[in-house]
């Protein structure tokens, strides 16, 4: 888990100036294929160590799908039953590969987005907290804590240092806060640039549009230096772009997250290393229609 490689991305770079290097940070490599293994296994084991997990008692926690899909792989490997909330219109393939490890999956109006799954989450496990253990990913420390530790060394490790922007797109805000917060440790001046929708209706799963969703306590705005807003239809076709020109077969967040790395190099002037954070593939998307758009 972790431990996952930088992919240069020279082709769909390829119009810039050769001083801009765009690398991907390859998150879809991790076991069940997402970044959110990495903060799902430091939040279990964290509740494993303060026994709060064991005896039979449910993980229970809302998700847009990644999150609960690492833990229900967890749960079947660590032989702990997993209930997740979870917004109706996430995709087929993440409804099915939380069903593949067992997991129970609990419907939430879609309409209400991951909030309305983190609302439901809470209602269940304060009216039933024996049966329960709910971790709340997006106020867990486990989470940011768990990319302070592994994502950020990572990152700077794999540039020898020379990494100058890290993007990433802000879901529960684990992975931009705790990389960010390693990555300007090691050096102020490296920019961290949070990935969001443009706008509350969106179809860029795992991203929130913070001015009008519930803020994650996990996301720490004084690592970030500057929020970039990406539109779905950029996002989804940066996503084709990355499988026709890259070979990368990655899902929608990654193409938002492409997108902003394009304009932020583009506008650059200078030399830099930029380093976009690809949170899962594209299999768990395979339903979505823009696969079969575009030329």
């Amino acid at each position: 888990m972790g431990r996952t490689p930088l992919l240069r991305l020279a082709r769909i770079g390829q119009d810039l100036p050769p001083e801009a290097e765009l690398w991907g940070k390859a998150e879809f490599l991790n076991p069940t294929g997402s970044v959110k293994d990495r903060a799902a296994h430091a939040i279990v084991r964290s509740a494993f160590g303060a026994g709060e997990l064991g005896a039979g008692r449910t993980l229970l926690d809302a998700s847009s799908g990644n999150t609960g899909i690492s833990y229900a792989m967890l749960g079947a490997r660590l032989r702990f039953p997993v209930a997740i909330c979870l917004p109706r219109n996430a995709s087929s393939e993440r409804v099915l590969r939380l069903k593949s490890y067992g997991a129970e999956v609990i419907f939430t109006d879609p309409g209400e987005g991951t909030d309305g799954a983190q609302r439901e989450a809470r209602r269940r496990a304060a009216a039933e907290p024996a049966r329960y253990y709910y971790p709340d990913q997006y106020n867990h420390p486990a989470n940011p804590e768990s990319h302070f530790r592994g994502t950020g060394p990572e990152i700077w490790g794999q540039t020898d240092g020379r990494v100058t922007h890290l993007i990433a797109g802000v879901g529960t805000g684990g992975t931009i806060s705790g990389a960010g917060r390693f990555l300007k440790d090691s050096s102020p001046g490296i920019v961290v640039v949070g990935v969001e929708p443009d706008g509350p209706l969106h179809g860029i799963e795992g991203l929130k549009h913070l001015p009008t969703a519930m803020r994650p306590g996990t996301y720490a705005e004084r690592w970030v230096d500057r929020t970039v807003r990406v539109a779905t239809e950029d996002a989804q076709v940066m996503t084709r772009r990355l499988a026709r020109e890259e070979g990368l077969f990655v899902g929608t967040s990654s193409g938002a997250a492409v997108a902003a790395m394009l304009s932020i190099a583009g506008a650059l002037g200078r030399p830099g290393v930029l380093v976009a954070i690809l949170p899962d593939g594209g299999d768990r998307y395979l339903s979505e229609r823009y696969w079969g758009e575009g030329p």
